[in-house]
């Protein structure tokens, strides 16, 4: 074929693909488990799920060496270090990584390509991570798969069904290749904020596993600038301080970025301390001339509260959990948000009126629908717990509207599991008595006055630890949930498993509330008649 020819250039660059993809070439897996697991602690602290799921992808590649690489999806909230545990596993494994990042991605032919009769062809992002890494076993990470998009150029992520599924994958064709490639010795990670946005059946095809912020902070920032722990020492309560009161996330990176500041900061004193030694001695004949020069710090520098506000400043966060707690009326609930757990006030007023009830802070319609099943029983228990309105008749919407606010009113808010919360404020506001100051609660009610379980325990329970809060109301069934904790926070916080609200409001007060039965309801057990 001439080279003048224009077909010529497309044949050449197909043909020079053709030659440099993988087709056989491998890498030899590290199967060692102990040296394996080594690694994995070295890079990640905890992570036990995780890290015995790649152990046990090694044991079963011990035993039977065709095995097709499995294909995770790790979610968690930005920050935890999904990436750096992707890129820990192929270190771990002995492949080659590679990263494809489809935040944003809207066209299909990223994943499968263009046919080679359009004018700029290519291949797509899979075939091309293939020659770029010249492996046929590489560990692929697709970042950002929940944030994929869609347009007249077709869906990528129903492109990704096929890449994704073991029984498929083994003969995947790329529009511009032509040429089934075998994907079944890929190792996919995919990673994800939140499950929410992925397609059915894309998750349908991933193993998910669940990724908490834990990963070697202090040692990391010590290494990047240049400095050792002999020469700064931050202790234990100055990290809690930073955690508490200078960063509030799920994930870890601001709190890198604050303990990286105080490493410049100390930087700054080690490397000027540096400077006066030199200066002392090239000038040791003339001790006057080093009249106005600091002394070299001690070492090693230690970072304590003033400290820490010299560095960083005054405090972003106060924890007000008691403050906010001193007139009847007010409640501390417990919620999830993609960034974690949060604890949140509920509080409610009444004044002269018809009855109407008002609710504020942004709340969706999930959350308004607790509120009146709340004002309902409330209403239809009223005698039994010696509720009155303001002018102590026996019900107590009647001559009064109530006011109910969710503080921090620019944030949107949905979901049941402020029912038990919005009960004990309101019981509050009609009995007059004050809620424990160290008592947050979560969880659905019914109509019946039962109390339902609800999700995100976990990240709610330390939101709780975080605050200060001493024990925490939650719904009998989620009681499973707690063996997720820590055992250093099962062991700090006092847990009150719920069955109804007569339960949650005997523990919100002190002392009990009136008319609340202290024993739970037990159903008679049937015998079958068979």
């Amino acid at each position: 074929m001439p080279q003048s020819m224009p077909e010529f250039a497309l044949t050449r660059n197909y043909l020079d693909l053709m030659v440099e993809l993988p087709w056989s070439k491998s890498t030899k897996d590290c199967l060692d488990i102990r040296a394996a697991r080594t690694l994995l602690d070295n890079d990640h602290y905890a992570l036990d799920k995780l890290k015995r799921r790649v152990l046990e992808y090694l044991a079963v590649r011990q035993l039977k060496t065709s095995l097709k690489g499995p294909i995770l999806c790790f979610v968690g909230p930005p920050g935890v270090g999904k990436t750096s545990v992707g890129r820990s596993i192929a270190r771990t494994l002995g492949r080659e990584f590679h990263r494809i990042a489809l935040g944003g991605v809207c066209d299909q032919s990223d994943i499968r390509g263009h046919r080679r009769t359009y004018v700029g062809s290519m291949p797509g992002r899979i075939i091309n991570g293939l020659k770029t890494v010249g492996v046929n076993n590489p560990v692929f990470l697709l970042d950002e798969v929940d944030k994929l998009g869609k347009s007249l150029q077709g869906d990528p992520a129903a492109a990704l069904l096929e890449v994704l599924d073991p029984e498929q994958n083994h003969s995947f064709t790329d529009h511009y290749l032509n040429v089934a490639f075998d994907l079944s010795q890929v190792l996919f990670i995919a990673t994800a904020n939140t499950t929410a946005t992925i397609p059915p059946a894309l998750l349908d095809r991933m193993e998910v596993l669940q990724i908490p912020a834990h990963r070697h902070l202090i040692p990391n920032q010590l290494e990047q600038h240049g400095l050792t722990p002999q020469q700064l020492h931050i202790p234990q309560d100055t990290t809690q301080n930073i955690i508490s009161r200078y960063t509030r996330e799920a994930g870890v990176r601001s709190l890198e970025r604050k303990i990286g500041a105080i490493c410049r900061a100390v930087a700054v004193k080690v490397a000027e301390g540096h400077r006066v030694t030199k200066t002392e001695a090239a000038t040791a004949e003339s001790p006057t001339q080093l009249g106005d020069k600091a002394a070299p710090p001690e070492m090693p520098i230690v970072i304590d509260h003033i400290a820490l506000k010299d560095i960083l400043g005054p405090p972003l966060f106060e924890m007000e959990v008691s403050e906010r707690l001193t007139l009847p009326g007010v409640a501390l609930g417990l919620a999830w948000t993609p960034l974690g757990g949060e604890i949140m006030f509920v509080e409610a007023s009444r004044m002269e009126g018809d009855g109407q009830l008002t609710l504020t802070g942004q709340l969706g319609d999930v959350t308004k629908e607790s509120a009146h099943l709340a004002i309902s029983w409330l209403r239809t228990n009223a005698k039994t717990y010696q509720l009155t309105n303001m002018v102590g008749g026996p019900d107590p919407l009647e001559g009064t509207d109530i006011h109910l606010h969710f503080p921090a009113g620019a944030v949107t808010k949905d979901g049941p599991s402020a029912g038990v919360t919005i009960v004990t404020c309101l019981a509050s506001l009609f009995s007059g008595r004050l809620v424990r100051s160290d008592v947050a609660m979560t969880g659905e009610i019914t109509l019946r006055g039962l109390v339902l379980p609800v999700g995100g325990i976990k990240d709610k329970v330390l939101a709780a630890h975080r605050a200060g809060v001493k024990s925490v109301i939650l719904p009998k069934r989620n009681e499973k949930d707690l063996e997720e904790l820590p055992a250093n926070v099962r062991a700090d916080l006092d847990f009150i498993t719920a069955v109804n609200l007569d339960e949650v409001l005997n523990t919100a007060f002190d002392g009990g509330f009136p008319g609340a039965s202290a024993s739970t309801h037990t159903h008679p057990q049937l015998t079958s008649k068979l």
